[in-house]
C-alpha cells in the first residue's frame, strides 16, 4: 500500500504490486484462451514500467511513429501498428519498426501495400457497426465513422495480400459486449473471415475490473478461434493499469463565492485529468464522498489553470478542508498521463513508482524546459 507521506505533490504514483496483479490476470487469459495480449500505448505508456509488462504480455500496439519507436526501444519488440492515416515521409520507418501494419482504409491499403509486401503482415480495420459505448467521443462504430471500413466496401471480397482484420469498437467494456460485437462481425464480414490468418479485436476489454466475467471471455475467444481458424490479438490499455495508482495533490487555497467553497489544488483537471471532463466522470477521492452528504462540509475541487471550467463538482468531506491538506485522486494511471498538457504553463505532476519493496522511486520531475520545449 502506498505511503502518501513519502510521495511529493503533485505526483502520479504507480503501485507496482497492483500492476503485477493485473498483468498476472491478463497472462492467465492469454494462456488459457491461446491468444496474444499486447499493450495499447494510448491507454498506458509509462515506459519505466515496461520491464514488468514484458514479463507478461506479448508486445504492444502503436498508432504513430513515436509509439512504434517507443515499442521497439522500450518493449524490445516490433509493434502491431495501426494508424488512422500513414504519412508518406514516415511510412518506411514505421514499417521497419512493425511486425504488423493495419490500414484504416482501402485507399491507404492500395497506396502502401506494395512497400509492405514480405516485410510485415497486412491488416485492414473494419467497422462491425456494433458497440456498447454510449459516449459519442469514444464510440468508433457509427455507420459514418472515419475509423475502419464497413462491410459495404468488401462486396468483392478481401483485397489480395491482406492477412488480418482489425476492429476496435469497445471502451472499458464487458465480455458480453464483445460477444455481441463478434456476432455482428460474423454477420457482416463472415465471407472474408475465412480467408484471414489473424483477427485483432482491439482494446476496451476491461478484464481486470471487479466483476468482469473472465471465464466467459476465455471461452468466447477459444470458440471464435476454433470456428474460424485464426490467431487472435487483444490490445487493451486500461486493463493493464486499471486501479494501479493515483494522483497525489495538495490544497493551495479555499475560495468561497455565493455560498460555494472551492478547494484549489496544485494540479488541473484540464491539464492533468482531461478524461474527467471529456467522458465525463467524477473520480474517487480518498476520504471523500462523491455524492453530497447532508450535514457534511462540501467543496468543489478547482484546478490550477485559468480556464473557468477547470473544476470538479462538489464532494462531501468528513471534516472541513484546510490549506495544505492532501487530496488523493484514485485510479489516475490509465488514460491520464498519456493525455496531459502544459496548458497555461501549469507545472506537470511528477511521475513515480511505489515499488514492491515499499519504497518510493521518483521517475520523472518536470520543469520549465519541458514546458518550453513544446513551444517555439
Amino acid at each position: 500500500m502506498i505511503n502518501y507521506d513519502k510521495v511529493p505533490s503533485p505526483c502520479y504514483v504507480l503501485d507496482e504490486s497492483l500492476l503485477r496483479k493485473n498483468l498476472t490476470l491478463m497472462k492467465h487469459v492469454q494462456e488459457e484462451a491461446g491468444v496474444d495480449i499486447i499493450l495499447a500505448f494510448k491507454g498506458f505508456s509509462m515506459w519505466s514500467a515496461f520491464p514488468m509488462v514484458r514479463e507478461y504480455l506479448k508486445g504492444a500496439t502503436a498508432s504513430s511513429l513515436n509509439e512504434a519507436r517507443l515499442c521497439y526501444e522500450e518493449m524490445k519488440v516490433k509493434a502491431h501498428t495501426y494508424c488512422v492515416a500513414y504519412l508518406e515521409d514516415e511510412f518506411d520507418e514505421i514499417l521497419s519498426l512493425s511486425s504488423h501494419i493495419t490500414f484504416n482504409s482501402l485507399n491507404q491499403f492500395h497506396q502502401f501495400k506494395d512497400r509492405v509486401a514480405g516485410k510485415a503482415s497486412i491488416g485492414i480495420r473494419v467497422n462491425p457497426e456494433r458497440s456498447d459505448v454510449e459516449t459519442d467521443l469514444y464510440n468508433p462504430s457509427s455507420p459514418v465513422s472515419r475509423l475502419g471500413m464497413t462491410a459495404a466496401h468488401f462486396k468483392d471480397g478481401l483485397p489480395e495480400g491482406t492477412e488480418g482484420l482489425h476492429f476496435h469498437v469497445l471502451c472499458e467494456s464487458t465480455s458480453q459486449a464483445l460477444e455481441q460485437v463478434l456476432a455482428a462481425l460474423e454477420e457482416k464480414f463472415g465471407h472474408i473471415l475465412a480467408r484471414v490468418k489473424w483477427v485483432n479485436m482491439g482494446g476496451g476489454h476491461l478484464m481486470t475490473r471487479k466483476g468482469y466475467d473472465v471465464e466467459h471471455l476465455i471461452q468466447l475467444l477459444k470458440a471464435f478461434k476454433q470456428k474460424w481458424g485464426v490467431d487472435i490479438v487483444l490490445e487493451p490499455g486500461s486493463a493493464a493499469a486499471w486501479e494501479t495508482g493515483d494522483l497525489v495533490t495538495t490544497v493551495l487555497d479555499i475560495v468561497e463565492n455565493g455560498g460555494q467553497q472551492t478547494a484549489i489544488i496544485d494540479a488541473s483537471f484540464t491539464c492533468h485529468m482531461p478524461d474527467c471532463l471529456e467522458m465525463p466522470y467524477k473520480p474517487a477521492l480518498v476520504g471523500a464522498h462523491k455524492e453530497l452528504q447532508p450535514g457534511l462540509p462540501a467543496y468543489r475541487i478547482g484546478g490550477l489553470s485559468c480556464l473557468a471550467g477547470d473544476y470538479m463538482d462538489a464532494y462531501s468531506f468528513e471534516k472541513p478542508l484546510q490549506i495544505g491538506d492532501r487530496l488523493i485522486f484514485k485510479d489516475m494511471i490509465h488514460y491520464t498521463m498519456v493525455k496531459t498538457t502544459t496548458f497555461n504553463g501549469v507545472p506537470h505532476p511528477s511521475i513515480g513508482i511505489w515499488e514492491e519493496s515499499d519504497q518510493f522511486r521518483l521517475v520523472k520531475k518536470f520543469g520549465y524546459q519541458d514546458y518550453k520545449s513544446r513551444l517555439s
